[in-house]
């Protein structure tokens, strides 16, 4: 298993400069937003080339606030075509997944409106993912959405489509789930994994191990139970205090982690 890291989980203040520090802490690869430029994309490519960095996946940017379940058919038009871009970035820097949140229920859009305009749309998505060769990974977010991971299974099922597929975050399920759990449910439908630490007890996000409640061997067992052996992302905020440190100390968890060492 590869381990990777969110851009903005990254010290530094140039790309290159986080790129380096990724991979002096014993990273493989980052995960970054969506680039406009197609001359940006090159460039950012051949920063990573040259620090022997894998860029595997683009996070998408304007699923939260033009979400694709919006009544208005202009702001989900918005949104598809920030996923296009995010698709066209994957395929300029070599990634093969595009990170979605597929759907946002708030008092202005209900659960059902949310299923049918988010799967509308990113039908509409599909033939362009698969003529890259990319997949659409949905993420389970705090989204109020696919809040079991039977329905997250049928979700995907439904678009018969090996196109779309999830992004499972480990620490976002904790609230109200085991991860383990999740992941057998999912099982093959897993394409990339986000971790970050937990503590169910306070309710509240942690750095991975201390003061974390996950069951991190659990969750390694069942990875390898479903047969998944691509990157594991961590996705955690910057140490002002001690930016560096915490990064190799990231990274150090990460070994523990799938070394089953925790």
């Amino acid at each position: 298993m590869k381990k990777g890291i969110c851009i903005g989980s990254i010290p530094g203040d140039t790309t290159e400069t986080r790129f380096k520090n990724a991979k002096e802490a014993g990273f493989d690869g980052v995960e970054i937003g969506p680039i406009e430029s197609p001359e940006q994309r090159l460039e950012i490519k051949q920063l990573a080339d040259d620090n022997d960095i894998e860029l595997y996946s683009v996070m998408n940017g304007k699923h939260w606030s033009h979400p694709l379940s919006h009544a208005d058919a202009s702001v989900r038009e918005e949104s598809r075509n920030a996923v296009v871009t995010s698709l066209e970035t994957a395929e300029a820097i070599g990634a093969d997944t595009v990170l979605l949140v597929a759907a946002v229920v708030n008092p202005n859009t209900t659960y059902e409106q949310a299923y049918q305009r988010s799967q509308d749309e990113i039908r509409k998505l599909i033939p362009i993912a698969k003529e890259k060769g990319l997949t659409i990974g949905i993420e389970n977010v705090w989204n109020k959405f696919l809040l079991s991971p039977m329905e997250f299974a049928q979700y995907i099922d439904e678009f018969e489509s090996d196109a779309v597929t999830a992004y499972f975050d480990v620490g976002n399920i904790v609230a109200y789930g085991f991860p383990q759990h999740w992941i057998q449910s999912l099982s093959s439908r897993i394409s990339k994994v986000h971790v970050k630490g937990f503590n169910a007890n306070e309710h509240r996000f942690t750095y991975l191990i201390d003061e974390c409640t996950i069951d991190w061997n659990a969750v390694m067992s069942a990875l390898s139970d479903v047969g998944y052996d691509d990157y594991m992302t961590a996705e955690l905020p910057v140490d002002g205090d001690d930016p560096e440190g915490t990064l190799n100390r990231i990274s150090s968890d990460m070994s523990k982690i799938i070394a089953g060492e925790v």
